[in-house]
């Protein structure tokens, strides 16, 4: 019995210590810190050459050209010919409630059942996730991370991705409810084509019943009997909460923002596929999009292959505001260079700043203290060695979460570094 606790204790212990790799969370910004004679890149659509960037007590306090101001007792990082950026936002991710997509047993993003509004995802958000720190050290130091499954999933929070617990993480908890629109039509996998959903018209009473319920239970302040669905929906109805809509079609896009208006809401329409469409619409219902991954091939075979790559020029020179984001969680590694590619297909460059950066905070309703590197702001950016968007030359020397240096270490590095020296010894 000894000899089998004994190994099952090493066994234990050395996966502990060899099979996890999560750098330990930086404390407190102690001493102000100047970033000296960089290109800096505001995130509001502009950019300053040879520029210093000072930042104290986890606020930024100056962006100036470099030279013209002093900074004493300032920690100093030399940094001509390097980038510094605002922090990127992921949004509409399910970064730290999954670790492994095919072990059921690490992903916690999603409950039974069809209306869960009252599920909270912030609660179920990992901070010691493997993957964290390989999507931090590309940039992406802000997640909004959204439940999944059902019509209503629940929930999605605003998370920094540097911090012990998820009451640390927390940035901005339970701010927009998410609703997945029904779908008029369905892909049959078996028979490769279309197919018409005949519970269409079913599926979209059972919406607005749900919806009818909780706006009349939210017109009474106090019940006899708690409803908690109906509680998490009451932020909807009095303006503390916003309403985020999983639509891709220009039907599902149109009829879902009719919807909201209704109950006197302006939705923000994640997915967006086809908004690239309907660009008019959007601009007069005043509705925010959060662009799924256009890495990806056309949705219909008879548009142009590049469409995708195309729809964040088109959103920008139409006037829709909106964000950037990708499908999934570890993809988010790659969130910089999807917005590099939309360069390439007409985006102007300060324009993909901005739409991972104070896009995505406008989006999210955090723009007053992040996403941007303005002073009064926190101090939530990095520095790369060259353009951020570029695969080639993206590589971070330093990256700070409201002041705090984080440690851009990460188990993909580790293994890196522990395989070159295997083959360098041979």
């Amino acid at each position: 019995m000894k000899p089998t606790l004994s190994l099952l204790l090493s066994f234990f212990l050395f996966n502990i210590s060899f099979g996890q790799y999560v750098p330990v969370p930086a404390p407190a910004q102690s001493d102000p810190v100047l970033i000296s004679g960089a290109t800096v890149h505001l995130g509001t659509g502009t950019v300053m050459e040879n520029a210093d960037v000072a930042f104290a007590e986890g606020k930024i306090t100056a962006v100036v050209p470099s030279g013209t101001q002093q900074f004493p007792n300032h920690r100093v990082i030399e940094a001509k010919g390097m980038h510094v950026y605002p922090g990127f936002i992921a949004t509409n991710t399910t970064l730290g409630l999954q670790e492994i997509g095919a072990v059921r047993a690490t992903n916690d993003n999603r409950e039974l059942g069809q209306f869960n509004p009252n599920i909270r995802s912030l609660i179920a958000f990992n901070t010691d996730s493997e993957i964290t720190p390989t999507v931090r050290s590309m940039g992406v130091l802000m997640a909004e991370v959204v439940p999944q499954g059902g019509r209503i999933s629940g929930s999605s929070s605003v998370v920094q991705l540097d911090a012990w617990n998820w009451e640390d993480a927390s940035y901005k908890p339970d701010f927009a409810i998410h609703l997945s629109w029904p779908s008029s039509s369905s892909y049959n996998w078996r028979q490769h084509r279309m197919e018409r959903n005949e519970r269409y018209a079913e599926q979209l009473r059972e919406v607005e019943s749900f919806f009818d319920q909780a706006q009349a239970y939210s017109q009474t302040p106090e019940h006899e009997r708690v409803n908690l669905k109906f509680e998490a929906m009451r932020g909807l109805f009095d303006g503390t909460k916003k309403l985020f809509v999983h639509a891709n079609t220009v039907q599902a896009i149109q009829e879902a923002v009719l919807f909201a208006e209704r109950y006197a809401l302006i939705p923000t329409i994640v997915g967006g596929r086809d908004a690239w469409m309907i660009t008019d619409f959007l601009v007069e219902h005043k509705v925010p999009v959060i662009l799924d991954s256009t890495h990806r091939t056309p949705a219909r075979e008879d548009e142009a292959v590049d469409q995708p790559f195309r729809e964040p020029a088109i959103l920008q020179e139409a006037g829709v505001l909106f964000c950037q984001s990708h499908e999934g969680f570890w993809q988010y590694r790659n969130l910089a260079f999807q917005a590099g590619q939309a360069v390439a297909y007409g985006l102007p460059y300060e324009e993909a700043v901005k739409s991972l950066t104070l896009n995505a905070a406008k989006i999210l309703g955090i723009d007053d203290t992040c996403g941007s590197i303005e002073p009064g702001k926190d101090a939530t950016l990095f520095i790369s060695q060259g353009d951020a968007l570029d695969m080639r030359t993206n590589k971070l020397t330093h990256a700070f979460i409201q002041g705090r240096e984080i440690n851009l270490d990460n188990k993909q590095e580790m293994l890196y570094r522990r395989f070159k020296k295997k083959y360098q010894n041979k």
